[in-house]
């Protein structure tokens, strides 16, 4: 995208461009998205960014009229699978802030110094500041979410004091923690608190462009397992639970359906609560869920690929921004896409960890992998676990996905259907033809979801013919 299309997304409002790309006015200090309601600013003032972190590093406060960490994340980032990707899907889950700038490289398989190069050259800022841009995201909400004291939001956002955490906020808002909270605007999103974190943390994870959530309400409804998950309420209007199993602890979370809304919307949120043993996991489950429900996909950019097929345009128009969901547990997923619905509650009764507290059906945590491996270490389920669980095979959010398939493909008792989904859903890639469809390479990189339109064909078919009989 060159500097003519993005100032002319800017001086449209185009919110099709929301978390694409950022742009700076250098008279104001103030970055923003693209579809920020201000005046236009005068093209030769307008800055570009990739990420809202390379423009806080060049000295630019966030707007608070657009809120421009509030918005989708980067399509490009699920796309690509180079290092660049990877890295930035992991520090998105949290790794820099549990593990160092250190533990990142190691899990790339490069050194510090590479990482830092890579990153800084491609989206303008290094693994401490990208990382930096998203706790002071954690931060805000957590100031507008809740009533809890400023010090402990500090340390739940990941900040290693006090005094770094309030550099941070006056640095990136131009304003203190304490007025941070105080501005929040009646009725904004985001701006109802809980008294307290048993009362969960109400959030509304926004995505870009048409968001055709039936769809993919009715895929969760569908592989629901039974203590770990549930579905609620009427088609158009239901509520998805779930508990979440996280880094420093677990959690429990609702998502609200919204109905379907024009192809024309351009963009939208989801509903959320989320209920955390441990604060510190907040960034880390917003971007699971994120994931799951597939919020940082590019539909403009997919509908516009696929649609020009004339096999797939009829779904395409039916069905616009339909998405690909993923997973919040890749390990969990490889297990049920393994052994099945029956046998994954099966293995949630006998090996699952038990909730503190119930929230309604909600009992248990999946089971781990090494647990799983120790408990019943025979069969395709003990080798895959075991691999799972000894880092033979990787499936987190920066996992290599080639090398993860050929690692899943030399277990026995994997076949290649049940690694394509895996590769689909645990590890998020786009662009996967499962054996037995026909998928042609013009899809690419959005095959998977070409396969999604085809299966939503035929679940379709399968139901008008389930009528036509009922009605005989």
């Amino acid at each position: 995208m060159d500097e003519e299309t993005r100032y002319e997304a800017v001086r449209s409002r185009d919110a099709r461009f929301d978390g694409e790309f950022f742009f700076a006015v250098e008279t104001t200090g103030i970055y923003c998205r693209p579809s920020c309601p201000a005046v236009t600013p005068r093209r030769r003032n307008v800055r570009y960014y990739t990420t809202a972190a390379a423009a806080q590093g060049s000295g630019f406060r966030a707007c608070r009229r657009c809120r421009p960490d509030a918005v989708p994340g980067s399509a490009e980032w699920n796309v690509r699978a180079d290092v660049v990707g990877r890295a930035m899907r992991l520090i998105g889950d949290g790794v820099v802030d549990r593990e160092g700038v250190g533990g990142l490289a190691a899990r790339l398989g490069y050194s510090t110094r590479q990482v830092q190069r890579q990153l800084t050259a491609e989206v303008g800022a290094g693994p401490v500041a990208l990382a930096r841009a998203q706790r002071a995201h954690t931060a805000r909400v957590l100031l507008q979410t809740t009533g809890l004291p400023v010090t402990e939001i500090a340390f739940a956002a990941g900040f290693a004091s006090v005094r770094q955490f309030n550099d941070t906020i006056r640095a990136v808002y131009a304003s203190t923690p304490s007025a941070l909270r105080a501005g929040a605007s009646r009725g904004a999103p985001g701006a109802r608190r809980a008294d307290t974190p048993a009362a969960g943390i109400p959030l509304r994870l926004a995505h870009r462009g048409p968001y055709p959530s039936t769809a993919v309400f009715d895929l969760l409804a569908r592989e629901t397992v039974a203590g770990v998950e549930d579905m609620s309420g009427a088609r158009g209007r239901r509520t998805y639970r779930r508990t979440l199993r996280l880094p420093y602890g677990s959690g429990v979370v609702a998502v609200s359906e919204r109905a379907d809304g024009p192809a024309s919307r351009p963009g939208g949120w989801l509903d959320t609560r989320l209920h955390l043993t441990d604060l510190r996991d907040l960034t880390t489950a917003v971007q699971r869920l994120r994931r799951l429900f597939d919020l940082d996909a590019d539909p403009y950019a997919v509908d516009e690929r696929l649609g020009a097929d004339p096999r797939l345009a009829p779904s395409v128009a039916a069905r616009p921004g339909l998405r690909s969901p993923g997973a919040v547990d890749p390990d969990e997923l490889a297990v049920r896409a393994l052994v099945g619905r029956a046998a994954a509650e099966r293995l949630v009764r006998r090996y699952g960890k038990t909730l503190d507290a119930p929230h309604g059906t909600l009992t248990h945590v999946f089971p781990e992998p090494a647990v799983l491996a120790e408990a019943e270490p025979d069969g395709p389920l003990g080798t895959l676990t075991a691999a799972l669980a000894d880092g033979t095979l990787r499936l987190d959010a920066g996992a290599d996905r080639d090398a993860a398939e050929a690692a899943m493909l030399a277990l026995p008792g994997l076949d290649a259907h049940m690694v394509a989904v895996v590769r689909t859903r645990a590890l998020g890639d786009p662009d996967v033809a499962p054996p037995g469809e026909d998928v042609p390479e013009a899809w690419r990189p959005w095959r998977s979801y070409g396969v999604r339109h085809l299966r939503a064909e035929r679940e379709d078919a399968d139901a008008a013919a389930a009528a036509r009989g009922e009605g005989r």
